[in-house]
């Protein structure tokens, strides 16, 4: 089995905008201090404190909560594959909305969607299909996803479906045409990375209740670094005026994944999905 993934060539595709700092260099001139973890060769790995006098986000996060299950609270309950017990049933969970009551303010016509989502699921759901997640729900999927930071550019790399954006930090445009991941322009307010991402498409969903958005569709995130440094305080503000009556807000902690020698494992799940995707059109087989 390959255990990295292969979206590692578009890192290094990338490489002449998101331009990585030599650890020694980083770590004489800005004073980091070592990390106690070790790379393949056992000698101790540096991890700077800043880059180009910004906190240093570079690691493998992961959010630990129900929110890809539904951003709203929520009973833990069963599904329709009663044959699989307890493998599928949806666990509790405490809702990640941080106004509105903790609850979505659809439009008439947004929550009417939401309860056609529902009734599709879930096979209506763009996760069962292996499709790119899109933002902010790539952020909580049970999935890892690494952070590659550079003085310039920085690079979001998703182990769900081999995702990826580039964040554009110095030169922001508008996006070239609609995508499940959006176009992301970021900035530093403070010690705070802020990505405004718009440019989506009207196909993904931010959970697998059914909860979506329309191609109008803004989403400005927050990350900062939590005290010691192994978590991310993580913020997503949703503004889509054809779906909700006004903005809302998500926060989460993210965690850092400390596990020795820690990487993105590849999961191409589309090959899972082939039956879903093209079942339908697929050559039945003759009699």
């Amino acid at each position: 089995m390959r255990n990295r993934l292969t979206v590692a060539g578009i890192a290094i595709a990338l490489a002449g905008a998101v331009t990585l700092p030599l650890v020694a260099q980083q770590r004489g001139r800005q004073g980091g201090a070592a990390a106690s973890g070790s790379g393949r060769g056992g000698s101790p790995a540096a991890r700077p404190d800043r880059i180009a006098g910004h906190p240093n986000l570079n690691g493998i996060w992961q959010a630990m909560n129900g929110a890809n299950w539904n951003l709203e609270e929520h009973s833990a309950s069963a599904t329709a594959f009663w044959q699989l017990g307890a493998l599928f049933s949806v666990p509790a969970g405490r809702s990640v909305i941080a106004d509105n009551n903790g609850t979505i303010p659809y439009t008439p016509e947004g929550l009417k969607k939401r309860q056609e989502n529902q009734a599709g699921w879930p096979k209506s759901d763009p996760e069962a299909r292996c499709y790119m997640a899109g933002l902010p729900r790539a952020t909580y999927m049970p999935y890892p996803f690494q952070i590659v930071q550079g003085e310039k550019d920085i690079l979001f790399v998703y182990e769900y479906a081999g995702a990826n954006r580039t964040v554009h930090m110095t030169t922001h445009t508008e996006a070239p045409v609609d995508s499940w991941m959006g176009w992301s322009n970021g900035r530093w307010d403070g010690d705070t990375l802020v990505i405004a991402v718009n440019g989506f498409n009207d196909q993904s969903w931010f959970d697998r209740a059914g909860n979506h958005h329309s191609d109008g569709l803004l989403v400005t995130e927050r990350y900062a670094l939590g005290p010691g440094g192994n978590s991310l305080d993580y913020e997503a503000r949703i503004e889509d005026p054809k779906t909700f009556t006004r903005p809302w807000t998500i926060r989460m902690p993210l965690y850092r994944r400390l596990d020795r020698n820690a990487q993105l494992l590849e999961f191409n799940c589309v090959e899972f999905s082939e039956e879903l995707l093209y079942g339908d059109v697929k050559k039945k087989p003759s009699k």
